[in-house]
């Protein structure tokens, strides 16, 4: 008894060791069936390959002679089968009218133990049952695969226009009841926080947007606990960038507004596109039409120089097909105004303020005093200069209280967003000359307290050389004073002023 209880044991034992590595497929005898199930319109496998015993004995390659047979049973076993496929010992090929084209061997050599079927592209007609038998030499192996098909429908159908109503709906060949059908977008849940969960198949997109676009999987539950999932990529055609961009351009420089479709129209067979540029204003902007060898997606407008008067606007609308869709872009103007109208002298008060047309709400300002090399491209080796001293350097406006010359060159206002640097624009700051009515005050009083000192010292000299040369006329002796006249005779009076005459002019 006891060589028969270990016998039963080791067989109890290994047997579900064994049964553990025989894989899906290809093994001795009959096989156990498979379920695939595949998006329509996409690549079937049917999976058919040796067993793991049988793959190793022939590791050095399986004979010349080998013969598979593809049948396919249509719905149900009880059908009649068809053949699909078939490869003779002598390597001739027959398959089925209707898949002809369709249906393949993923191992064309048939010598590495792999004998699945490739279908491509799947319909919703090869639901079904397939068979294959495989024989080489003495052995015959036969493999079972039950292809069940998912089917997503869009409507309209591709391409799928941007903002117009999208119904999709998801469906498969189980035979069983649905309970719910669930969608994700992006392996998470739709557009919004919620799960989009239905009775039906259907989901309904009213408004689609470039952000709805990309990879979507339905997910069909049904009575039996079956659950069937199929993805799909959502192309959707419309335009690249923001849904509602807008351009900051500096007045008096160019401007180009863009117009650029997700996809290439030839990608869903149009060859024939127009685009047109109009501005909401009034008025018709120049027409671009293009029709076949479509090699560009782009239709952008391009304005040589802008000024406040062409802010505003402006709407592309493109043709394709039977359907025009459209995008309105805002050009937005920058532009600086300074307080003193004409030549700016050094000392004046100036006050630059930064405007722009069409604001968004969410622009904030900020101003730059460029020093820059003499060169073409002058932002190329600009490098801002401090603003200390200035009473503004963020804000629409910089005043400058005194002009001097470290003020002369440009700034420039750069215009700042959410997303960072918007647009700027540049004023060049040229001093004429110096202002002298206009002098410092602390230099007006220096001199007036100059000229006061200078003309108290040039009085007090006037008033000393004075009382000096009072003093130098005064009398010798001072008994003289009291003498009193004498007449004198004529004649020697006469003779006496003779005398000092002769005397005066020696």
């Amino acid at each position: 008894m006891r060589p028969v209880s270990l016998v039963l044991f080791l067989t109890f034992t290994l047997l579900p060791f064994a049964a553990g590595h025989i894989l899906p497929g290809l093994s001795e005898g009959r096989s156990r069936e498979q379920k695939v199930w595949v998006r329509e319109g996409s690549a079937a496998v049917l999976p058919c390959h040796l067993s793991p015993r049988k793959a190793r004995e022939s590791e050095k390659q399986l004979p010349d002679k080998i013969s598979v047979l593809w049948k396919r049973h249509g719905g149900s076993v009880q059908q009649e089968p068809h053949v699909v496929l078939e490869v003779g010992f002598s390597g001739l090929q027959k398959t089925a009218q209707l898949m002809k084209p369709r249906v393949s061997l993923q191992d064309s050599t048939l010598r590495h133990g792999n004998f699945s079927l490739r279908i491509a592209p799947v319909r919703s007609e090869d639901v079904g049952l397939y068979e294959a038998q495989v024989k080489y030499k003495t052995e015959v192996h036969s493999c079972h695969v039950e292809l069940g098909v998912i089917t997503v429908a869009l409507s309209p159908p591709n391409p799928v226009i941007e903002r117009e109503v999208l119904l999709m709906s998801c469906n498969s060949s189980h035979r069983a009841s649905l309970v719910e059908t669930c969608w994700f977008h992006n392996k998470h849940p739709g557009p919004t926080s919620r799960t989009f969960c239905y009775l039906s198949g259907s989901l309904s997109i009213f408004r689609p947007a470039m952000s709805d676009a990309g990879s979507w999987r339905c997910q069909l539950r049904y009575s039996d606990e079956e659950v069937i999932s199929a993805t799909f990529n959502l192309q959707i055609l419309g335009f690249d960038g923001p849904t509602s961009p807008v351009v900051y351009t500096a007045a008096g420089s160019a401007a180009d507004l863009p117009c650029s479709l997700s996809y290439l129209p030839r990608a869903f067979g149009m060859s024939v596109v127009a685009a047109h540029w109009s501005r909401l204003a009034g008025g018709h902007l120049e027409d671009r039409g293009i029709s076949q060898n479509l090699s560009s997606r782009s239709f952008p407008l391009h304005l040589p120089a802008v000024g406040p008067g062409d802010a505003g606007q402006y709407r592309c609308a493109v043709s394709v097909g039977h359907r025009t869709i459209s995008r309105d872009v805002t050009l937005a103007v920058v532009t600086v105004t300074a307080s003193i109208q004409g030549p700016i002298s050094e000392g004046n008060h100036l006050v630059l303020t930064c405007s722009l047309t069409h604001s968004q709400g969410h622009e904030h300002f900020q101003w730059t005093h460029l020093d820059s090399a003499p060169t073409k491209s002058k932002l190329a080796l600009a490098t801002p200069r401090s603003l200390e001293g200035h009473s503004s350097r963020m804000g629409r406006t910089l005043e400058i209280p005194q002009v001097s010359q470290k003020d002369t060159g440009t700034w420039e206002c750069s215009v700042y967003g959410p997303e960072g640097r918007l647009g700027a624009v540049q004023y060049e700051l040229q001093i004429t000359g110096a202002q002298v009515s206009s002098a410092p005050s602390i230099f007006s009083g220096q001199v007036t307290f100059g000229l006061t000192l200078t003309l108290f010292f040039l009085l007090a000299v006037c008033v000393v050389a004075l009382a000096l040369q009072k003093r130098a006329r005064a009398p010798a002796f001072p008994a003289l004073e009291g003498m009193f006249a004498v007449n004198v005779p004529r004649n020697s009076m006469e003779e006496k002023q003779k005398g000092k005459i002769q005397q005066t002019e020696c």
